[in-house]
């Protein structure tokens, strides 16, 4: 079970819908809620640079692709409590 962001009202086998894992979740989060650089992301998450940019163009895409098509975002109940 998760958490559903939509476009009210809309059945969410008709939107389509996007899934971010933890991980896109936390770089996400590091990045734009928190403000820190890539290196400081990297420090925290315990990844290669390589890694944390790889997943950052992921969750991205996928937001993107939900605002834009107006898909749903599925997120875990849990990662919202940061």
């Amino acid at each position: 079970m998760g958490i559903f962001i939509t476009d009210g009202g809309i059945s969410i086998r008709l939107l389509g819908m996007v899934d971010l894992s933890r991980e896109e979740m936390e770089v996400v989060r590091l990045k734009n809620l928190k403000g820190l650089s890539q290196e400081d992301g990297v420090t925290k998450m315990g990844t290669s640079q390589t890694t944390f940019q790889w997943i950052f163009s992921s969750a991205y895409f996928k937001t993107t692709e939900a605002l834009v098509k107006g898909k749903a975002i599925r997120i875990e109940k849990n990662l919202l409590d940061y």
